[in-house]
């Protein structure tokens, strides 16, 4: 798997514990599922971040988004 996938890969993880995190909010209880969420896919971030020399810029995260999912669908 490539770093540019595990981006990808924790970018939709974080976006997805978004909704899970105000659910938990709205409702008084505690947020287990989207912390969880949250923290795996922080560290998935953390892990492409780190592994790639470089970095990444945030100009590139759409062209990376794009290219992950065609590698994807081809």
């Amino acid at each position: 798997m490539s770093n540019d996938q595990i981006l990808v890969i924790g970018i939709i993880i974080c976006a997805l514990s978004i909704p899970s995190l105000l659910a938990a909010y709205s409702e008084s209880r505690p947020p287990r599922t989207g912390a969880i969420m949250l923290l795996i896919g922080g560290v998935l971030l953390t892990i492409a971040i780190t592994q790639k020399t470089g970095g990444y810029k945030f100009d590139q995260i759409p062209h990376i988004f794009v290219q992950v999912i065609a590698d994807v669908i081809r």
